[in-house]
């Protein structure tokens, strides 16, 4: 079947997303390998399906697909670049839109044609929400993998994340530790590896090595639960720029109790048609 797609970024966190409103489409697991392979399909991190709201007072539904296909419940930066498609394809004509997720309903705010807001939500934090085989909440968790053993912190942003302090991102053993620490038994839902670098207490730096993807140029959850974790470390203040490989994110989060609100730019790359197989 002939599909259109259009495919956008995030700080260089790429999308193929499909408009299922106007186009009778199923993606499903392995159609979204097809669309997100590099080399066979578009090529992507992840694969964003737009869709009809189940409720009347959402906007819209989304799924998101990673690029091996797994279903996720949450994406910062896919979230900034749904909020410009359904806005570019004329899908909706506001400028606050209500979103249904896997994680929950998301508020997505269109400052301009390039800069978007996301309401990323509380924070969860106890050990059965995020999810982490834990029998209490901690501040940091000891993970122990097959040389060493880490300290890390955990937090959900609607997905997990599990957070390790370090000096600079530059040497950081993401490739080595990411998918140890993805895969890790201690997550039954398997968990994003963040390597946050503090630079003050307004400023990290950040690697993220993606569940189902990889080690990403950026990652918007990521950047959102880095902060929490350095917010709850009394490390860092209310707003913080969040320095990725692919760009900057601003991060706010008042304290406990308050959404975590996440803001920056987005860009379409191309639109086009593909065929997949079903």
């Amino acid at each position: 079947m002939r599909v259109r797609f259009t495919k956008m970024q995030g700080l260089g966190n790429d999308f193929v997303i499909i408009d299922a409103i106007s186009q009778r489409v199923d993606i499903n697991p392995n159609t979204a390998r097809q669309l997100a392979d590099r080399r066979f399909g578009v090529g992507c991190d992840q694969v964003l399906v737009v869709m009809p709201p189940q409720e009347p007072d959402s906007d819209f539904r989304y799924r998101i697909f990673n690029s091996d296909g797994t279903e996720v419940e949450m994406c910062g930066n896919g979230a900034r670049c749904f909020a410009k498609f359904v806005r570019d394809c004329k899908l909706t004509g506001k400028s606050a839109i209500i979103v249904e997720t896997l994680a929950g309903k998301i508020r997505l705010l269109i400052r301009s044609n390039s800069d978007i807001t996301v309401d990323m939500g509380v924070p969860l934090l106890e050990p059965a929400a995020i999810p982490v085989l834990a029998k209490v909440r901690a501040l940091t968790y000891s993970l122990p993998l097959a040389d060493q053993t880490l300290t890390i912190s955990a937090v959900s942003m609607g997905n997990p994340h599990a957070v390790v302090i370090v000096d600079n991102v530059t040497d950081a053993p993401v490739a080595k530790f990411g998918p140890e620490i993805e895969a890790h038994p201690m997550f039954p839902q398997r968990i994003n590896a963040g390597f946050m670098a503090i630079v003050s207490r307004n400023e990290i730096n950040l690697r993220v090595f993606e569940r189902g993807a990889g080690e990403t140029l950026a990652c918007g959850s990521g950047a959102c639960a880095a902060v929490v974790v350095g917010r709850l470390n009394n490390l860092l203040d209310s707003t913080v720029t969040v320095n990725l490989p692919g760009g900057s994110l601003t991060i706010e989060w008042p304290g406990e109790g308050h959404a975590v609100m996440m803001t920056g730019p987005v860009g379409t790359v191309f639109t086009g048609q593909i065929d997949i197989k079903y």
